[in-house]
């Protein structure tokens, strides 16, 4: 994916831009808002990340600019904890919004799945696929019956299909603040593998669980 970022702290910037190029991503970086909208043609990105609090111009006046020419979905990055900018990020139609500091790779699952979310299938083989929008998975167009857990640990496999998810990020995505012991996960697991004509989910042990594109 092609990403723009606006954000006046170099070191939060860079940090962002040097973390999703290494994993191919193509991105530009602006510190300046001004100097990011003289340079850049908007319907070129798929994602924008803007800090909000930034010098004479904000994230919100920046985007409420470039969504005049393109409809990218933006997720903006602040030190604000207040309910009032929350409100005005979403009422100005933002997608997602992360309060700083923040990890990256948090930041990286909110912008997958925000970008999954555009396409509905994801097709495992000729016979599984998975809707992103409504969590269901299909095994030759009949839908498989799963639990609320079941569901979400698809999709966040689905998300980063390819790819190793630890299973401290699964625990944390699924449980949120709950102690979770590895155990209950690996039970999770089982339970939805036992669902399954095919197994698609791989275990790669000591690391986490990952679906082979």
């Amino acid at each position: 994916m092609k990403i723009l970022i606006v954000e006046d702290d170099k070191f939060i910037g860079e940090s962002i831009k040097d973390y999703f190029e290494i994993s191919g991503n193509k991105v530009d970086y602006f510190s300046n808002p001004k100097k990011a909208l003289e340079n850049i043609y908007p319907s070129h990105y798929d994602i924008f990340l803007f800090d909000v609090n930034m010098e004479g111009m904000n994230g919100f006046e920046l985007y409420k600019e470039l969504k005049r020419y393109a409809d990218v979905p933006v997720i903006f990055i602040t030190a604000y904890s207040d309910v009032e900018h929350l409100e005005d990020a979403f009422n100005l139609g933002a997608a997602d919004y992360i309060k700083k500091p923040f990890e990256l790779k948090e930041l990286e699952l909110r912008m997958k799945k925000l970008l999954f979310k555009k396409t509905n299938y994801i097709e495992v083989n000729d016979d599984y696929k998975f809707d992103l929008k409504k969590l269901k998975l299909f095994y030759k167009d009949k839908e498989v019956e799963l639990t609320n857990n079941e569901k979400y640990i698809l999709e966040l496999l689905f998300q980063n299909m390819g790819q190793i998810v630890d299973t401290e990020t699964i625990k944390d995505y699924i449980w949120e603040d709950k102690a979770v012991c590895d155990n209950t996960l690996r039970t999770q697991v089982k339970k939805l593998r036992s669902k399954l004509e095919i197994n698609f989910i791989k275990n790669v042990r000591g690391s986490g669980y990952k679906i082979e594109k």
